[in-house]
């Protein structure tokens, strides 16, 4: 029989993997997963665009480059707008989780925009529609006070929880963006949702050919709130002699 007894580098590597783990745990509180473009002159920091999202926005099943979100990185970069956009969304987040990593958040990146991308995991569980409501009010209300524009991304639930939950359901973040005045993207799957080719084995993560018509689909009510970014990064260069 073969020695179970532990070799003489395993204590090193136990000690690695406790560092590796305390280190994906970082990335996670202040969500680290971000995409630097080059910083304009002088040396200012970019300004920040966190996505604050669940599994959808975390590109689960595809590789991280594939994912909406980092196709919208590439796609600010290549158009001039000048943003560090970090990707805050988490595989199988809530709404109460997103409210408790938020401050966080905001208090290490500051952002100028904030994208709300969460509910889908709430639905799934068939949390009350009022308590969804209340946090996606909360996240909107939060990251304004911080000075952020918001942009909130709705989704539906499966026909199976019922017409009464699914309407209030989709009709929260209608809800939610008019009360506190804010954009609103009503439905992320909006264009792939009828077409199973779009979708992985589960049926509910799109897949990475889907992942640009996700783009497509957030970019009308999102390409307004950079605008005024994106003028005032050109406005001072202007200025120069």
């Amino acid at each position: 029989m073969k020695s179970r007894l532990a070799s003489p580098g395993a204590p090193c590597r136990r000690a690695r993997a406790r560092m590796l783990a305390l280190a994906a745990a970082l990335a996670v509180l202040t969500g680290a997963a971000a995409a630097e473009p080059s910083s304009p002159p002088g040396g200012a920091p970019a300004p920040a665009l966190v996505v604050l999202g669940d599994s959808l926005s975390a590109g689960y099943g595809i590789r991280a480059e594939d994912g909406w979100v980092a196709l919208l990185a590439r796609r600010l970069e290549a158009e001039g707008y000048g943003y560090r956009v970090v990707n805050a969304s988490v595989s199988g987040e809530t709404t109460g989780g997103g409210l408790a990593r938020l401050p966080r958040v905001l208090a290490v990146h500051r952002p100028e925009v904030v994208l709300i991308e969460l509910g889908s995991n709430d639905g799934l569980r068939g949390l009350p529609v009022a308590e969804i409501e209340r946090n996606l009010t909360d996240l909107v209300a939060q990251s304004r006070m911080a000075g952020a524009r918001v942009l909130l991304v709705g989704m539906r639930m499966p026909v199976n929880y019922g017409p009464e939950y699914t309407a209030k359901f989709f009709a929260a973040f209608g809800s939610v963006a008019k009360a506190e005045h804010v954009a609103l993207v009503p439905f992320l799957l909006e264009r792939v949702a009828l077409d199973e080719t779009n979708f992985q084995s589960d049926r509910l993560h799109p897949v990475a050919a889907a992942q640009p018509t996700l783009l497509e689909t957030v970019w009308p009510a999102l390409q307004p709130l950079l605008r005024a970014t994106r003028r005032a990064a050109v406005r001072p260069s202007a200025m120069t002699p």
